[in-house]
């Protein structure tokens, strides 16, 4: 066997045995590489002092008397015998999956900024490639999400779609489901950005079972990711812990709807840590839903943000196209007195648009010298808004 090979067969084999963000587990990984942390952990060799030192210094407890290897084989001894990771890795092919690790040409190398934390792999069902992070945006917030939180989701989705990004989310009830679907629902060809919901199950399972149709949908025209081996259960710890890889693979996370204390704040948190753009959409004083978003802009985690322009402004935008309020001035009919300063504007309001006037009459009405109307009049005439009429002036009709 070849040694990516079986470096890849030990990585499914320990995403088994650890549960997502062991850092004993992971620090072992990062000690000695998945394959002899594999036989470490089956008693296949031993770890010698050096080994054990270097983990104690991985996970920060140089001086602990505390052995962290020897509480880590124990928590993950009774899973041993339920290994069979060729058994994994052929569900996950019949499934048309594939297993991507570090070693992989197409890992998210974003996943990397989590350091101790990135998962050992992940289980990908789904043809397209993961997208780079530049082009990535997660959505989230409340299960129980209202018709408000619904509408700006839908908008915000759609949106970044048809700007090339990938929406990323969680493929729960309510607001991921509404991001997941108006994504899906942009997308209209293989080239079209895939939306990618991360599990906290294995990605042969479609939880909750009420998304069960939109779930296959998204796993045939997206990527349904997790880091736990297919048969894998969902759990409340699995849950927190997926919310650090949403936010690790997103250029930008936007929390549309969230309640005071909302498992989407737990992602925007995973994201400020990171170092990656927050945004949070306002929503009524009076709802429930809305406080959680109100309490990440308070304390200054967060960007206010409203639509699908705002959210691409706060990833940095892609190409050179205009976004956030570029985009919205740009949309924005011009007005005639745009760009005018003070003086011409005064001048302007005092232009008849029927009749013509004279420089000492503008001068009375606007109230400036006759050498500010005369200087100003010809500014307007060049910007086409004055003109000359009859031995004097009036404004330039439109």
């Amino acid at each position: 066997m070849s040694g990516v090979a079986e470096s890849l067969l030990a990585r499914a084999s320990l995403s088994r045995l650890f549960e997502p963000s062991d850092s004993v587990g992971l620090a072992l990984v990062s000690v000695v590489g998945p394959v002899d942390a594999l036989r470490i952990i089956g008693g296949g060799i031993a770890a010698g002092s050096a080994v054990r030192r270097l983990l104690r210094d991985a996970l920060d407890i140089p001086d602990s008397p505390r052995d962290p290897l020897k509480d880590g084989v124990s928590r993950w001894g009774p899973r041993l015998h339920d290994l069979a990771p060729e058994r994994d890795l052929a569900t996950l092919e019949r499934l048309g999956g594939r297993l991507v690790t570090p070693d992989s040409e197409d890992w998210p190398e974003a996943l990397d900024d989590l350091r101790l934390a990135a998962p050992l792999c992940l289980w990908v069902r789904g043809r397209k490639e993961i997208p780079a992070l530049a082009r990535t945006a997660a959505v989230v917030g409340s299960r129980d999400s209202t018709a408000y939180g619904g509408s700006v989701t839908a908008g915000i989705a759609s949106g970044l779609a048809a700007r090339g990004y990938s929406v990323v989310s969680g493929g729960a009830y309510g607001i991921d489901a509404q991001a997941h679907r108006a994504a899906l629902a942009s997308s209209h060809d293989e080239a079209s950005p895939p939306t990618i919901a991360f599990l906290a199950c294995g990605v042969d399972r479609y939880y909750p079972a009420g998304n069960e149709e939109l779930l296959r949908t998204v796993a045939e025209r997206g990527l349904l990711i997790s880091e736990v081996p297919p048969g894998s259960s969902p759990t409340r710890w699995r849950f927190l812990q997926r919310n650090r890889l949403i936010a690790g693979v997103s250029a930008v996370t936007v929390v549309v709807e969230a309640r005071w204390r909302s498992g989407a704040l737990n992602t925007a948190h995973h994201a400020a840590a990171l170092g990656r753009a927050v945004g949070a959409v306002p929503g009524s004083v009076h709802s429930a839903n809305s406080a959680g978003c109100h309490r990440l802009l308070r304390d200054g985690s967060a960007v206010c943000v409203t639509d699908a322009a705002d959210v691409v402004e706060l990833a940095g935008g892609l190409g050179t196209e205009p976004w956030g309020d570029l985009e919205r001035e740009g949309a924005t009919p011009a007005r005639e007195h745009d760009g005018l300063g003070i003086p011409d504007l005064l001048l302007l309001d005092g232009l008849p648009v029927h009749a013509s006037t004279t420089v000492d009459k503008l001068s009375s009405v606007a109230g400036l010298s006759a050498r500010d109307v005369i200087s100003g009049l010809a500014r307007l005439e060049l910007a086409g808004l004055a003109v000359r009429a009859a031995g004097g002036w009036r404004r330039q009709k439109p």
